[in-house]
């Protein structure tokens, strides 16, 4: 898939330290890209809107926190 035209953004939470962040472009059609900021030439993966939303509906619900 052509992703040239990904508009790559970064979550207002991550620092400028060069941790662990992932870079999110949802301004494709029918297509939601992610990628590794650290390398941003690298594999990405392809979501479906829908999908995407299921999943940032998960994390906000704190399905995938860990349990100590």
């Amino acid at each position: 898939m052509d992703l040239s035209a990904a508009v790559w953004r970064k979550s207002s939470l991550s620092g400028d330290n060069g941790g662990q962040c992932v870079e999110v472009a949802s301004n494709l059609p029918d297509v939601v890209a992610v990628r590794d900021s650290k390398d941003p030439e690298g594999p990405k993966l392809l979501f479906t809107p829908a999908e995407w939303r299921t999943f940032v509906g998960g994390v906000k619900a704190g399905d995938f926190d860990h349990s100590s």
